[in-house]
């Protein structure tokens, strides 16, 4: 394995400094929060996954929203809202079905609703990532090929009754990965969500997958892998994570006393190939520019995190 110093070391330093921002913002201190220009100008995910607002949206409404909801109808809330990722599509339904169960759930009802929202202009998806969009179930529109995807995966096959029996992280990856508009990005999305309630108790430790943008970050990261797999290098970040932040004299300040999980690692890889995008330009991948300049938004989290992980900030 041979690093690229510079940039290994911006990896620690972006992780540090990104979750500085946070508590920064949390405790209500006054912006700019850091004095890092490109921070300051452009949009980068929260050190942890967790902390970012589609994140908290998910937890605070679709899963522990102070009602009780079976498994199946919870599996079926996470994964419904995790296809569009989107809160205003989330809203969308519910005021149209008042309640969102795998009861209530209709594919001609729910189709009509979100037709009528795309002919009035309105996006129901995030373009935070792209979902895939094959005509799998040999539907014209998007929308309407995911919503045959759920009744495939909940009316027809059950996967309800797989999943709640999975012992591991990656047996679930495997058995919603095997779903056709399903790939391995989203799939790991859609376990460390499901992993969010208690529906299953996995542990996070045991399983991840690199995404693309954590590809590219690896790749900026890491002249050579050696015999090190993308996976591998993500749970070698993992383990020296503390002893990084020391050697550079970084204070990270986690949540809670929980340490930056696979996820999170995964994820800063992602963040740190579009960080170097401007801080090392020289350095080339498939993307060049940062989408999206930062701009803050007026409506506060109150954050909240699954209660078997034992977090209160307040």
């Amino acid at each position: 394995m041979e690093k690229r110093q510079k940039v290994y070391d911006l990896y620690w330093y972006f992780a540090c400094e990104r979750q500085n921002i946070f508590w920064k913002k949390l405790y209500g201190e006054p912006a700019p929060w850091t004095n890092d220009p490109i921070l300051q100008e452009y949009k980068f995910c929260n050190s942890y996954r967790v902390n970012d607002r589609v994140s908290q949206y998910l937890l605070s409404n679709v899963i522990y929203n102070g009602k009780n909801y079976s498994n199946e109808d919870m599996l079926f809330r996470i994964i419904l809202f995790k296809l569009f990722n989107k809160e205003s599509t989330w809203e969308l339904l519910l005021n149209n079905f008042k309640e969102i169960t795998l009861k209530n759930f209709n594919f001609n009802e729910y189709s009509k609703v979100l037709e009528n929202a795309i002919s009035n202009g309105i996006k129901i998806y995030n373009d935070a990532y792209i979902s895939c969009a094959t005509k799998a179930f040999g539907y014209d529109r998007k929308h309407d090929n995911h919503l045959a995807l759920l009744n495939k995966m909940f009316i027809e096959d059950r996967i309800q009754d797989k999943i709640v029996r999975c012992k591991t992280m990656e047996e679930g990856f495997n058995i919603i990965r095997a779903y056709p508009l399903i790939g391995n990005f989203m799939a790991y999305q859609l376990v460390t969500d499901i992993n969010y309630s208690t529906v299953v108790n996995w542990r996070e430790d045991e399983f991840t997958i690199a995404g693309p943008g954590s590809l590219r970050g690896i790749k900026k990261c890491f002249i050579d892998k050696g015999n090190l797999s993308n996976e591998d290098i993500i749970r070698y970040m993992y383990v020296h994570q503390d002893e990084e932040f020391k050697r550079l004299n970084l204070n990270f300040k986690r949540i809670g006393n929980r340490p930056l999980q696979l996820i999170d690692c995964q994820n800063i890889f992602c963040e740190l190939d579009k960080y170097c995008r401007q801080a090392i330009p020289s350095l080339k991948s498939n993307r060049t520019k940062i989408k999206k300049k930062y701009a803050p938004k007026k409506q506060k989290i109150h954050y909240i995190y699954p209660p078997k992980w034992n977090i209160n900030l307040y």
